[in-house]
């Protein structure tokens, strides 16, 4: 499919190249959808094969962060920002600044903020050419780290999706199998601890597993996290891990972690809703992070407003529930239908966002 056919047939507005010979810079920023505000989304540093794969990224990560905004309730579009190099040799004040000057130029139809391979010091770098920046450290006056927020918002939708389950919110007594164990899955981690969850842990990293030890956690090899008998299955490392190969495998009654894209197809949704597991859509559970960068567009940061509407996640996963089970269709298919419904709404009263 050609680039503004595939645009077009999913509803994206707007698709920047940029390039700057003096830092080196070659980038890309997709906005999808403005209709509820700004597109927001983060800047992925990665070394992209081909600049094809790098625009098919954007495209796809900015759609996701409209229907993650949209369903969080949120004043915000979807946007990404993916800056073709690797993060660990190629990125230098001068590369950053450079793509600060071209997010600029959009006059704050998108803000930025961090993803893979950027960090908030790299941010502290864009921001000296833009203001159209969120999720600084709160040193610099912004958010500060996504992943508290991101962790304790899937606890939150772990909970809801457990009162659907069992019929209390209690995770008391579950046993929860992670994998992965990054900063966003330790953060949850300790909201369960505290409910006295039991935890069986696993990573591709042995520096991630001796954390795991150290707080007393089970833990296993990576090939054997699918089989672990469990109440729920938590992916909170890669996309595309919930498949025809694994779900087989799954000895648990509620898929719900904090990955991307964990589905590999729709059909996986349905295969799940057909075994009978609850499944909490990513993009709902996961929504922590934009949730907290959101509570700094408009001005000074408010912790206690980004957890109150953190703590909402169980709500909305609950909303999620409520149209899967009266509309007879997976949990996946519900969540999409709940952002598309907000988007329409508003759409009838406004269509692109820019700033005044």
């Amino acid at each position: 499919m050609e680039i503004l056919e595939q645009m077009g047939a999913e509803g994206h507005e707007q698709l920047v190249a940029v390039s700057d010979n003096s830092s080196g810079l070659k980038a890309i920023i997709a906005i999808h959808d403005t209709t509820l505000g700004p597109a927001c989304g983060g800047t992925r540093i990665w070394p992209y094969e081909s600049e094809q794969e790098a625009i098919w990224d954007a495209l796809r990560l900015s759609r996701a962060m409209t229907y993650k905004s949209a369903a969080a309730d949120l004043p915000l579009g979807g946007g990404k920002g993916v800056i073709i190099a690797d993060s660990h040799t190629g990125k230098t004040e001068a590369l950053l600044r450079a793509y600060g000057r071209f997010v600029d130029t959009l006059g704050g139809r998108y803000l930025t903020t961090t993803d893979v391979g950027s960090t908030g010091r790299d941010l502290e770098y864009v921001k000296q050419e833009t203001d159209y920046v969120v999720g600084l450290p709160t040193t610099a006056g912004g958010s500060g780290d996504t992943s508290i927020m991101t962790g304790l918002g899937i606890y939150m939708g772990m909970k809801a999706c457990a009162k659907e389950a069992w019929g209390s919110d209690s995770l008391s007594g579950k046993t929860v199998a992670m994998q992965g164990f990054g900063k966003v899955a330790t953060f949850t981690a300790h909201h369960l601890m505290k409910e006295d969850a039991k935890l069986v842990v696993t990573d591709v990293y042995e520096g991630a597993l001796d954390r795991a030890r150290d707080l007393g956690l089970a833990v296993v090899k990576p090939e054997d996290i699918y089989g672990v008998d469990c109440d729920i299955f938590a992916p909170c490392a890669l996309g595309g891990v919930i498949n025809p190969k694994t779900i087989p495998q799954l000895k648990c009654k509620v898929v719900a972690g904090g990955a991307n894209n964990q589905l590999l197809s729709d059909a996986d949704a349905d295969d799940l809703d057909r075994l009978g597991i609850v499944y909490a859509p990513d993009y709902i559970i996961n929504s922590g992070g934009i949730i907290n960068v959101e509570s700094e567009v408009d001005g000074e940061y408010n912790a206690d407003r980004a957890r109150e509407k953190t703590e909402r996640i169980y709500e909305i996963m609950e909303q999620v529930l409520a149209i899967a089970k009266r509309e007879e269709i997976p949990s996946a298919k519900a969540a999409d239908r709940l952002a598309e419904d907000r988007l329409d709404s508003v759409r009838s009263i406004r269509r692109v966002y820019r700033h005044r």
